[in-house]
């Protein structure tokens, strides 16, 4: 077992909760570091059927003088539901845990809300940890303290603001990824690249003119750590998304109601996030904030990373722009638009018109732009 190396910790600073983020190579082999934020004598690990077969021995082999529980769910985002949620809970009433026991979220994005808002819940909330295993859950999922479950009229409906213990990411797990999930992690990579601008902009862009699934190791690592870096701020500042991290919903808008349209079959969350990064950007520049060439700039990042970036032919719009209305983000009935004026200048905008959108939504449609 190849020892562990640890490139970066960052730690978040919150009012009543501070918790660090390790980032590294084999961490998942970093018992001791584990074991370090595990304070009672009880954890559930919850993991899912693609990751349990790589991952699950690895992280058990250090909790074998804990009583230590095991709930194993089927992939997908369309298992981030009650369903899945009340397993948990049944996993960890039916073996006895108490307030003392830890969850362990033992996967991507979607492991990672779930044992995420069972841990909020369980008796009023216990300790959780996040290991992820995919670039999307390194780069956003992991950190930040969102959890949820989805609705089938709405993505993430039913969550709560949750903090882990620790977020501890194993670099190496990326290797085990399919291609199509590692081209997905890069959609919401391409996003704090549009948040941040300037040179991690520049980093990004160079980047993506490589072949992504060659990237070395560093390349990763460097991309990861500062993403978490700038989410870290976000989160910092604005704890319960009450304006200032709404910007982090960069693209979601569109991407939670082609989820929903879809019932979480068809796209991986990365995917739909991509499509709406490029609605996004055709809104800003509809609406005369986004220049011809910023427009093509995140066009072009979107195809190099292989990602989809247009609404397919066979979607109603019409049905889409209702689903939109069920967005987490709608005030008074207003949706609050995460849109674009240039890299390193996005504003949230909640006075898009109707006719705007419609605007937008039409000419994204696949072969009509």
């Amino acid at each position: 077992m190849a020892n562990p190396d640890l490139y970066q910790q960052l730690t978040v600073k919150l009012v009543s909760h501070e918790y660090p983020i390790y980032i590294g190579r084999n961490s998942l082999s970093d018992h001791q570091l584990l074991r370090r934020y595990i304070q009672g004598g009880q954890v559930l690990i919850v993991t899912n059927t693609t990751i349990a077969p790589l991952y699950l021995k690895q992280v058990r082999e250090g909790l074998t003088d804990l009583h230590c529980d095991v709930v194993i769910l089927a992939d997908g985002e369309v298992e981030k539901n009650q369903q899945s949620l009340f397993t948990i809970y049944d996993a960890l009433i039916n073996h006895h845990h108490d307030r003392d026991t830890t969850l362990i979220a033992l996967g991507g994005g979607v492991i990672g809300d779930l044992t995420g808002f069972a841990a909020a819940t369980y008796q009023r909330g216990v300790p959780f940890i996040q290991l992820p295993t995919t670039l999307l859950a390194q780069v956003d999922a992991s950190v930040g303290g969102k959890t949820a479950i989805n609705h089938p009229l709405g993505k993430n409906m039913i969550g709560s603001f949750y903090q882990p213990h620790a977020v501890i990411m194993d670099v190496m797990t990326l290797q085990s990824l399919p291609e199509r999930e590692l081209r997905a992690g890069f959609a919401e990579v391409i996003k704090y690249g549009l948040l941040a601008g300037g040179d991690f902009l520049q980093n990004l862009r160079a980047a993506l003119s490589r072949d992504l699934l060659q990237a070395p190791a560093e390349l990763l690592v460097n991309l990861i750590a500062r993403c978490c870096e700038i989410k870290v701020k976000f989160v910092q500042e604005d704890e319960r998304e009450k304006g200032l991290r709404a910007l982090l919903n960069l693209g979601h808008t569109v991407a939670h109601a082609l989820e929903a349209y879809t019932h979480y079959q068809r796209w991986l969350h990365g995917e739909a996030v991509a499509i709406g990064l490029y609605c996004a950007a055709l809104l800003s520049h509809h609406l005369g904030y986004l220049d011809g060439l910023n427009l093509a700039l995140v066009d072009s990042m979107l195809q190099q990373a292989g990602l989809p970036r247009r609404i397919p032919k066979d979607i109603d719009l019409m049905v889409l722009h209702d689903l939109m209305f069920h967005d987490k983000k709608v005030k008074n009935k207003k949706i609050r638009f995460v849109l674009i004026r240039a890299p390193g200048d996005c504003y949230l905008d909640d006075k898009v018109t109707d006719d705007s959108l419609r605007y937008a939504l039409t000419h994204a449609v696949e072969g009509d732009s």
